[in-house]
């Protein structure tokens, strides 16, 4: 499989597709997934029936990936193959399809609104490359782009569109050759994970990995906006204000766009530091703040064999846990 082929299996869809849910149910779901973050490579494998069977999980040496759209990812290789081959031992993978979920940086995801789009991909895919191409620093012809197309707020058509420079791709893709798999399907973690705010109202997800936050507003079921940056400071240098000026764009697009407010805060990354963040960013968006994991535990989503997932904050597996049933 190409890899612009099995980046289209991760989130092109021909056709409306009112909700998140009902694209991911779409994509292929392969038994095996690998999650790759700056720190750690983790790996699940699920049953016929969707129960987890096994996952393993691995720390990186720092600095051994280093997200990005544009650079060398993989920078020491040898740590970062022996890592995979680790985790993929431990779950006695064989040569199998797996899906990647990758870096949030690595994948540029835009929601646009378009008043007529064209109903075939041969039509829409050079359009959306036209339109895009001042939005992301390299060139049309080194882009694998998929896409699908969701409910807007009023007329027309949103397109939520995924770039990506193809050998950035192919570095990853090479990863998971190179222990005997065959890269199915792939997509960016926070993309997986946002299939855990299945929630009737405004959702705000601000997801920290690394040096990276995505920020993600869904309301029932629609990805109304998406942003991906890096931050001023992470770890113990982040401060709560750093991240609230950092999620404050998108919440207002989204106020301004939809003309509705964030009724909900969902945090994820920030490990034993949560508490210090709650308070102040329920005072600004005057909702309920909690973690990711937390929350998708305290409703009863996902199966009690899976919660070893939430508790090791493994959301793109998580996520991606939840359409294996």
């Amino acid at each position: 499989m190409t890899s612009a082929a099995a980046f289209h299996k991760g989130i092109y869809k021909i056709g409306l597709v009112r909700r998140l849910d009902q694209w991911l149910d779409a994509t292929p779901h392969p038994p095996l997934a690998i999650e790759i973050t700056p720190d750690s490579i983790a790996a699940a494998r699920w049953s016929r029936t969707g129960g987890l069977d096994n996952f393993a999980v691995q720390p990186l040496p720092r600095g051994a990936i280093v997200p990005s759209a544009v650079e060398v990812n993989v920078v020491n290789s040898s740590a970062v193959r022996s890592v995979i081959t680790s985790v993929c031992r431990q779950l006695k993978t064989r040569e199998e399809e797996a899906a990647l979920l990758l870096p949030d940086p690595v994948i540029r995801v835009f929601v646009q609104h378009f008043e007529e789009f064209p109903r075939k991909s041969e039509e829409a895919l050079p359009m959306l490359r036209w339109k895009l191409k001042k939005s992301v620093p390299f060139e049309a012809d080194e882009t694998v782009l998929s896409y699908m197309l969701q409910s807007p707020c009023e007329s027309g058509v949103d397109v939520v569109t995924g770039l990506a420079r193809l050998r950035i791709i192919r570095e990853y893709e090479g990863l998971a050759e190179g222990v005997g798999l065959l890269p199915g399907v792939i997509l960016s973690s926070s993309l997986a994970a946002l299939s855990l705010l299945s929630t009737q109202h405004a959702t705000l997800l601000a997801r920290i990995s690394g040096a990276a936050l995505t920020t993600a507003i869904v309301r029932e079921g629609v990805l109304c906006g998406y942003r991906s940056t890096e931050l001023p400071a992470y770890g113990p240098q982040l401060t709560p204000q750093m991240l609230l000026e950092e999620i404050f764009p998108l919440a207002a697009y989204y106020q301004d766009t939809w003309h509705d407010g964030i009724q909900s805060v969902l945090l994820a990354g920030l490990g034993d530091r949560l508490q210090e963040f709650i308070p102040p960013l329920e005072a600004e968006f005057h909702c309920r703040v909690r973690s990711l994991s937390g929350s998708v535990l305290s409703e009863g989503r996902i199966r009690e064999n899976a919660h070893s997932l939430a508790d090791r904050e493994l959301d793109g597996l998580l996520g991606w846990s939840l359409h294996r049933d």
